[in-house]
């Protein structure tokens, strides 16, 4: 149930036809688990805060250093040498005290992964390196949680949602992770972003189409990016979308899956 204050806070989104007061009641019933608190995940968590999702979710082990905050807005200079998912808690409070937000300060990995997405409904993983992509797809899968994912290079951004647990109106599997990157790159050919550099607002850009994909996903109105990989270059100012879809071949839900567990 909506307060008085509530009702006030999100009148703009109340008197959209598609979101509504149901929508917004679906929002505020919601459990957003979002990975990483870095360049995706600042714009992320913030408009997610901002658009009441009830409770969020927030998991990181780092701290926040100078260099972050050129593109990681959810940290302020009085932050440095916080934990991330403190200094994050703090600012989404400060927006919102309508959400509940769990910090959780932690290395992802195969034994704590299913643990930490468990409660709640869905999973924005805003984390940076390939390694922690594929976990907690797999781990997505396993649960039967839906993911929205999203990446950056220096002038390039992509965003996609899994499902992978579920069928598409084709009665096929919806596409995993693997049906999409079957293997990631080789170590060492893609920079970190401490080498090659990145552009600041397109984490902002990324982040926040990560945040209204996730709405979407709750609120149930549009095309959503299951099946398709949306991808932005910023030095063309270009959108493009790549269609994909389920590979039988593929280890984790394919016809002969290999990937039984998060430990296979």
């Amino acid at each position: 149930m909506l307060s008085a204050d509530e009702l006030e806070r999100y009148a703009r989104h109340i008197v959209l036809p598609e979101v509504g007061g149901p929508g917004q009641a679906a929002l505020q019933r919601a459990g957003v688990l979002v990975i990483g608190a870095g360049g995706l995940g600042a714009p992320l968590l913030l408009y997610l805060a901002a658009a009441g999702i009830g409770t969020l979710g927030v998991v990181d082990d780092d701290a926040v250093s100078l260099s972050n905050l050129q593109r990681q807005v959810i940290h302020a200079t009085s932050d440095i040498g916080k934990p991330k998912v403190e200094s994050a808690a703090a600012a989404i409070r400060r927006l919102n005290p309508h959400v509940t937000v769990k910090p959780h300060r932690a290395r992802l990995s195969a034994q704590n992964v299913l643990d930490l997405i468990g409660p709640y409904d869905i999973v924005a993983d805003g984390s940076d390196n390939f390694a922690t992509r594929y976990l907690v797809s797999d781990a997505c899968y396993f649960a039967k949680k839906a993911l929205i994912t999203g990446a950056l290079g220096t002038f390039d951004g992509t965003l996609t949602t899994i499902r992978a647990h579920q069928r598409g109106a084709d009665g096929k599997p919806n596409p995993t992770y693997r049906c999409l990157f079957p293997e990631p790159p080789p170590p060492g050919t893609v920079p970190a972003c401490a080498e090659a550099g990145i552009l600041g607002a397109l984490a902002g850009v990324v982040g926040a189409m990560a945040a209204l994909e996730v709405i979407r996903e709750i609120v149930g109105f549009g095309e959503g990016l299951v099946g398709r990989l949306l991808m932005l270059d910023a030095r063309a100012m270009r959108f493009e979308t790549l269609r994909y879809g389920w590979d039988p071949k593929n280890p984790l839900s394919g016809e002969h899956p290999t990937i039984k567990n998060l430990s296979a």
